[in-house]
């Protein structure tokens, strides 16, 4: 179950979905939308989250374009999806999820640390956020804006854990490599699967690869419990 809150924005109130853990506080964690936003599955992500113990907040990046909802049985669902992430400013909605990445550790029920946790547009969003207002740990599931945001890679010093897929469509290794050099460092984990297209975490028969779905929830979720001491 989860409930809304919302962060002041200058032109609104931004709203933002809350999943709290059963003890009702924890470490908190950002989690940024793909392009289909807030979507069925990024709520299932969310409420795995609180029930490994964590304080969730997920922004409603398209608040400013109305009520969005995408057909999963559509040929033009991924399309729809890109032509919506396409509408948003960059650094309003960048603006956007920094001012949640705030307003989540001043909330009641955060103890501790706070990590941001993105998916595709959000993992490359969660990228550049993290380059100007640093969470306490990173981790992007293949970053759709990264691969043009290397420059940014020596700002982003926090600990971070990077997903890629090598059967991606939309980055072929040789790119994935690039990324992986620019990010390389002591507290960086960088994984990568064989024949994972992009999204591959998204149970839509588009994307899903069971395998590395599994395999790579299983290093996030050690991963978060390391930095984050859950």
């Amino acid at each position: 179950m989860s409930d809304v809150v919302h962060v002041m924005r200058p032109d609104g109130n931004l709203p933002v979905r809350r999943w709290l853990p059963a003890s009702g506080g924890g470490p908190g964690i950002l989690v940024l939308q793909e392009i289909f936003g807030v979507s069925p599955y990024i709520e299932r992500r969310c409420a795995d989250l609180a029930e490994a113990g964590y304080l969730v907040y997920a922004p409603e990046l398209y608040f400013r374009l109305g009520r969005m909802t995408f057909d999963e049985n559509s040929p033009s669902y991924v399309q729809e999806g890109m032509g919506a992430a396409q509408r948003l400013d960059w650094e309003q909605t960048t603006a956007d999820a920094s001012a949640t990445l705030d307003a989540l550790r001043a909330a009641s029920g955060v103890t501790g640390k706070v990590a941001i946790l993105g998916f595709c547009f959000g993992g490359g969003l969660g990228f550049q956020v993290a380059a100007r207002n640093p969470p306490d740990t990173l981790v992007s599931y293949y970053g759709s804006a990264i691969p043009g945001l290397l420059a940014l890679a020596p700002q982003v010093t926090c600990p971070s854990l990077h997903h890629w897929g090598l059967g991606d469509s939309f980055f072929p290794p040789a790119v994935v490599e690039q990324v992986r050099e620019a990010v390389s460092g002591p507290a960086v984990e960088f994984h990568t699967y064989e024949g994972a297209e992009h999204a591959f975490d998204n149970p839509h028969p588009l994307f899903f690869h069971p395998a590395a779905s599994g395999l790579a929830w299983t290093r996030t979720l050690a991963f978060l419990a390391r930095q984050l001491g859950q």
